[in-house]
């Protein structure tokens, strides 16, 4: 019974490795001298009802309500190859393509009515990276992708229901409203991490502890270069402009505070393989510098007047699989924001947990998680009326029916708070609040 559990959790592992904050494609085994290439894929459905503080919202031109009752999901392409020299060296490169859309409301087509306007949709790079290596010496990433601080999270359980809860990009949490679901900096594999150009080692294992590093000269993506360093940039009213991909300082508002430079990590984790039991426990550091505003002098109170302070996030966790039972728990905190956004300089540091669990039994998966934090939100010192602390948590629960290593059928809710006296964003200047609960299928190829 114990082998059935654990070869269908590997199963629903297949299933669920190219949804939501997963990673991308791993190495594959390959033979000496031999190059396999692989396009694969998922498309995920979901079909959702929720409840929000905000479902009625105010703005230019009067009152927006929204319809609670929608559909949403997702569609990925992983495309590679892995290959190895007659000397047995691994070498191979990996690109994720998503889909991204216009504009709400519109879609991929002529729109009968009131402007008539046409919307599109297309596929973007997410990650793009090369590797080299061997499983003796450990492997070397270039390119757009994961650094360890992402690759080595441990304790974070994610695989039930639609694959990511409250960490998606096209799944249950991207049909709620923002204004009422909570941020989080809990989920190591967040975008502005990964979709940066970096150097990356990941070492093999030495007795069950292995370790990783990356580096990350500036917050460029692939192709991003020093974009328009030849012609002067040029402010606009609003203090933006154009301005080169990569810099140390800037006179422009809109890049403070935004762009990264000198961006590093390092992790550990050891794994213990017990009698039918693994034990997995590790943690790490990162650091990233905001670049130097050189600009006009700006009036406080407001963060750029202020300045900000360098990107210190450390994490831990610790996670045990037995018998198709997963538990799990991360803890993350230092300076930092939401999306590990820098955070105004004299404001408190970030502090997040997570605890989560998930059940194979068969075909059935069963899951939940629980994530805190608090971080200095909008809060600007100065400011007068406005609390020092954004508070957040969200509860996710979730169901599958793996049907096949290809098709997984899953049910999912979730629950969130956010809270931050003064926040001109939530309903009554205070807290917003959401639930939601959808079906939906899962696709791999």
């Amino acid at each position: 019974m114990r082998k059935l559990l654990l070869a269908t959790a590997a199963t629903f592992g297949a299933t669920m490795a190219m949804t939501g904050g997963a990673m991308a494609q791993p190495v594959k085994p390959v033979a000496p001298g031999t190059v396999v290439v692989h396009v694969n894929g998922y498309l995920q459905f979901e079909f959702g009802d929720f409840g929000s503080s905000v479902n009625t919202v105010s703005g230019s031109g009067g009152v927006y309500k929204v319809n609670p009752v929608t559909t949403d999901g997702d569609a990925r392409l992983y495309g590679g190859f892995d290959a190895q020299t007659v000397s047995g060296l691994d070498y191979g490169a990996q690109i994720e393509l998503r889909t991204t859309a216009s504009d709400a409301g519109v879609a991929a087509g002529k729109v009968t009515g009131a402007g008539s306007s046409t919307g599109t949709e297309s596929l973007y790079v997410k990650r793009a990276y090369g590797y080299i290596g061997s499983p003796d010496s450990g492997f070397v990433r270039v390119g757009q992708g994961d650094g360890s601080f992402s690759l080595m999270q441990t304790g974070v359980v994610e695989a039930f229901g639609d694959g990511a809860q409250f960490n998606t990009d096209g799944g249950l949490a991207s049909l709620l409203p923002t204004e009422a679901t909570p941020g989080n900096f809990i989920y190591a594999d967040a975008s502005g991490l990964y979709a940066t150009d970096k150097i990356v080692y990941l070492s093999p294992a030495f007795s069950g502890l292995s370790f990783g590093a990356a580096y990350e000269p500036n917050s460029n993506g692939l192709k991003e270069g020093y974009g328009d360093c030849g012609t002067p940039a040029t402010l606009n009213s609003a203090g933006t402009g154009t301005a080169c991909a990569a810099e140390t300082s800037s006179p422009l508002a809109g890049d403070i505070g935004k762009r990264r430079k000198n961006t590093i990590d390092a992790d550990a984790k050891y794994v213990f393989k017990g009698d039918g039991y693994v034990i997995s426990a590790g943690g790490g550091l990162l650091y990233g510098a905001p670049i130097a505003y050189d600009g006009p002098a700006v009036a406080a109170p407001s963060a750029l007047h202020l300045g900000y302070d360098q990107l210190e996030v450390y994490q831990g966790g610790a996670q045990i699989v037995m018998a198709g039972l997963t538990l799990g728990a991360n803890v993350k905190g230092g300076q930092t924001l939401d999306s590990f956004a820098f955070k105004a300089k004299g404001t408190r540091d970030a502090l997040s947990y997570i605890v989560g669990a998930s059940y194979v039994m068969g075909p059935i998966v069963l899951g939940g998680s629980f994530y805190d934090g608090q971080t200095a939100g909008s809060y600007t010192p100065g400011t007068k009326g406005e609390g020092h602390t954004l508070s957040e948590y969200g509860a996710a629960a979730g169901a599958n029916y793996v049907i096949s290593p290809n098709l997984s059928l899953f049910t999912q809710y979730l629950y969130g708070h956010k809270q931050q006296y003064g926040n001109s964003g939530f309903v009554n200047k205070k807290d917003g609040q959401v639930q939601a609960i959808g079906a939906g299928a899962t696709f791999k190829w």
